[in-house]
């Protein structure tokens, strides 16, 4: 039997009177856009029903429902075919991989002469929007940015080692002409997300009014509906592109509905049509799906009739910021409390704040070239940023008047100072260096043993230094015990003085023969 397009009550209504008024069932069906047959089998429905024109005035389209098809459905839609369990599967849905494709095909599967697929489609969708009605959004040319990560990764092989590392992909989608901009990247964190928007304004061109992330921790330190409180660094970021943050609501995917569909179109374009392809390098994958998205931007919309890069160009070009004129500069941001040196630590490195604030905390600006340092606001100390050599940093300017003086202090010159008292005395010094991990953090120590040493018999700084590199004594507590000793005296060996190279923990030459 031939496949009948399903009528409302109004066309029914207008195929009776057209039928009482002697219009032929062909003429009526080129009238209503539906095929003879379907004409002539709802009129043997009204036949068999006793239904004539003009209908009685109780004949509603309810009743007119119950009596021509012996169903009262009407408030789902006229459906004349066998119905699902809407709910199930509206719960089958959410599961992974199980698309409408999939459920209309088991549909059909068990009953044959049940739904088409876009009928099946419409009725699906239909029962979802009456489960959780949504507030339709309404999009404005320039207003809005929605930006995310994908869930999914797509692999990269070490070209070295064979290994498969997996990165991670970034989607931007402009709210009102849907043009996508999409990047690998290796991880989300902060580096790495606020490069991909600095990239991704590129792309676009311009700067939208709003950024909508979701509250990944690295675009928001804290989630919340009334104040949100957004990384700082990122925060430097869209000031400095004027673009203002709005997070979407925790665990609310519907205020970033734009950006979830774009998600999963672009993994069908970037996942789906490169899953054959293997990239051994970042810029390699990004260059596949650079042009992964261009196709994508350059298709047109079902709906539209136009593609997304037609659109942006007709609205939403003219609508954007214009850029600054240079990049922004990726900076992470640290809170740190100065030390009783006047030193900060930033990343192993010590940075020099004026000795005023010692005990004070203050704000790090950290970039990949320089160091600012920050009190309440107002830039207190810059420094270039070290990555080898000295520990310390210090600017002189940062030091109190008595420390000036030993700005130059250096292994070396502590060495010269201890010789005057004689070797024993410069290998401790020596030993005291060697002893600490940074050679600067023995400076102090070095300073105050010979201190110590003012006023003192050189013989007898030798002795006290001799026995301190014996036992291993190397802070200057230990050396001031010993010399305030009387027994100081280390035991002679041979009948002669001990001296640096004569204890337990050194091998003799007799030890390699």
């Amino acid at each position: 039997m031939p496949a009948r397009r399903e009528l409302t009550m109004r066309q029914l209504r207008y195929l009776l009177r057209l039928h009482h008024d002697g219009v032929s069932t062909r003429e009526i069906g080129r009238l209503l856009g539906v095929a003879r047959s379907t004409i002539q089998d709802n009129l043997k429905r009204a036949a068999a029903a006793g239904l004539e024109w003009p209908l009685p005035e109780e004949a509603t389209d309810e009743v007119l429902e119950l009596r021509l098809f012996g169903r009262t459905d009407f408030a789902a839609g006229q459906r004349r075919r066998v119905e699902p369990d809407w709910a199930a599967l509206t719960r089958e849905l959410k599961r992974a991989g199980v698309n409408m494709m999939v459920l209309w095909e088991e549909y059909r599967q068990t009953h044959p002469g049940g739904y088409g697929y876009s009928r099946f489609c419409d009725l699906l969708r239909g029962f979802e929007r009456r489960l959780t009605p949504v507030m339709r959004q309404h999009h404005v040319a320039g207003d809005k940015a929605f930006v995310d990560y994908s869930g999914k990764r797509i692999g990269i092989v070490d070209p070295a080692t064979g290994e498969i590392r997996d990165a991670e992909i970034f989607v931007a989608v402009l709210g009102a002409s849907n043009l996508t901009y999409a990047e690998a990247t290796w991880t989300q964190q902060l580096s790495d997300w606020t490069g991909a928007h600095i990239r991704m304004f590129r792309f676009f061109g311009g700067a939208p009014r709003l950024l909508v992330p979701d509250n990944l921790k690295s675009g928001v330190n804290k989630a919340s509906f009334y104040d949100p409180e957004i990384n700082r660094t990122y925060g430097a970021m869209a000031t400095h592109y004027g673009v203002g943050v709005l997070p979407a609501r925790p665990y609310k995917p519907r205020d970033k509905a734009k950006v979830e569909a774009g998600v999963r179109f672009a993994q069908s374009w970037i996942l789906g049509r490169l899953r054959h392809q293997t990239f051994f390098s970042l810029a390699e994958c990004n260059a596949a799906i650079a042009l992964a998205m261009r196709r994508m931007n350059e298709r047109p919309m079902r709906k539209l009739g136009v593609s997304r890069r037609e659109l942006f160009e007709q609205i939403e070009r003219d609508a954007l910021q214009k850029l600054p004129g240079e990049d922004w500069e990726f900076a992470e941001w640290r809170r740190a409390r100065v030390n009783l040196d006047y030193h900060i630590e930033v990343h192993d490195f010590l940075y020099s704040v004026p000795h005023g604030l010692i005990r004070a905390e203050v704000d790090a600006r950290v970039t990949a070239r320089v160091i600012e340092i920050f009190h309440r606001g107002a830039r207190v100390g810059v420094h270039q940023r070290r990555y080898m050599g000295a520990r310390h940093g210090t600017d002189p300017d940062h030091m109190p008047a008595s420390h000036r003086h030993y700005a130059d202090w250096s292994p070396e010159r502590f060495r010269r100072w201890a010789g005057k008292f004689g070797l024993n005395t410069e290998g401790l010094i020596a030993a005291v260096l060697a002893s600490r991990e940074h050679p600067e953090q023995g400076f102090r120590t070095c300073l105050g043993i010979l201190r110590l040493y003012r006023g003192v018999d050189p013989a007898r700084a030798e002795a006290v230094s001799a026995r301190a590199v014996e036992i291993g004594a190397f802070a200057c507590k230990a050396v001031a015990s010993l010399l305030a000793r009387k027994n100081d005296r280390p035991a002679e060996k041979d009948g002669g003085p001990a001296t640096l190279f004569d204890h337990a923990n050194l091998r003799g030459p007799g030890y390699y023969n």
